[in-house]
């Protein structure tokens, strides 16, 4: 079992959780987590928009431990994992790398949820690319 892998795969399932907090909590935690205050306003208005796209970043995350757990042996062999990994790493990481330059515009988010998110993106992309470097030979 790849301990980065299974970090990596807890980590999404986290977030994805959170983003299902989004939903049922609405407004509150949209501003909590910095989804922009547009965002917080279409929750609290009832608008569907907020949930659709929530529950598609929901969707992908579930996907993306899903196939971290593959990788890390814990569940079922995938199908494409090595090119999951690498795409989903990837997206970690310049996601990681992007939001920093989106501090001084932060187009409706603050310059804390930029730094925040980035820090944390960034993170998520150095542990997936640990573990799919010491498991790549076994994928």
């Amino acid at each position: 079992m790849n301990v980065f892998l299974l970090i990596a795969g807890t980590l999404s399932a986290i977030v994805a959780i959170l983003h299902l907090g989004c939903i049922y909590f609405g407004a509150p935690w949209y501003r909590l987590f910095g989804a922009g205050e547009h965002m917080a306003i279409l929750a609290e208005r009832g608008s569907i928009k907020p949930t659709l796209i929530t529950a598609a970043i929901f969707i992908i995350l579930s996907f993306w431990s899903l196939y971290a757990f593959s990788a890390a042996g814990v569940i079922f062999r995938l199908s494409f994992i090595r090119i999951a990994l690498i795409i989903i790493t990837s997206i970690y990481l310049v996601r990681g790398i992007a939001g920093f330059f989106f501090i001084n515009s932060p187009m409706g988010r603050s310059p804390e949820f930029w730094i925040w998110s980035s820090v944390i993106c960034l993170s998520f992309g150095i542990v997936h690319l640990i573990g799919l470097k010491q498991q790549w030979s076994s994928l």
